[in-house]
């Protein structure tokens, strides 16, 4: 069992803390925009959407949610902070930060990410990429213990009730603008023949 005292700050990812990723069942994502009068946003995520890419560049697969903050706040400034704690026996926190980039469905990015996810078999809306400015970790003293019973299938259930146009013409009509009004899910620009 692993156990720290203090937080201490590394450059990149240890084997050690991409060992103790793969075990958790959830993580929560952090973003803000970056007016003083913006609203912060923490969004929780589940599933197998989290794959490590290197020791400094990390992505999540975007299945959609409530609203589009954490892509708004990449799309104006990058800032991102992933956060992992442990609610079993290891009382860890590992933060992730870093400069986002929000690759929406259909794009370069986006496809040279998706096969990072194979277990995502339902419609999704964006591959959010980062690469690392700051890994830290810390006891989790302070985290209270609780058990994993599976993840909740509603989202996955919702998802593949749609198609994949389904689901983007459903995000370009309800995630267009965060609750600050920064562009979020934009459809893209039509082609014009001449």
């Amino acid at each position: 069992v692993l156990v720290l005292s203090t937080m201490k700050v590394y450059e990149q990812l240890t084997p050690r803390h991409i060992e103790f990723i793969a075990a958790q069942h959830m993580f929560f994502v952090a973003t803000a925009p970056l007016s003083q009068d913006g609203h912060v946003n923490v969004s929780p995520k589940g599933y197998d959407s989290f794959s490590v890419l290197s020791p400094t560049r990390v992505a999540y697969i975007d299945l959609g949610g409530s609203g589009i903050e954490t892509q708004a706040h990449v799309q104006e400034n990058g800032r991102i902070c992933l956060m992992f704690c442990n609610f079993g026996e290891t009382p860890l926190i590992v933060r992730l930060y870093g400069q986002g980039t929000a690759h929406a469905f259909g794009t370069p990015g986006f496809e040279a990410l998706r096969p990072r996810f194979p277990t995502i078999d339902v419609p999704v809306r964006a591959i959010l990429e980062v690469s690392l400015t700051r890994v830290q970790d810390s006891c989790g003293w302070g985290v209270p213990f609780y058990e994993f019973k599976g993840p909740r299938p509603k989202l996955r259930e919702m998802n593949a009730a749609r198609t994949q146009a389904a689901k983007l013409a459903r995000c370009y009509t309800n995630n267009a603008r965060s609750i600050d009004g920064l562009p979020g899910f934009e459809a893209p620009a039509p082609t014009v023949k001449v």
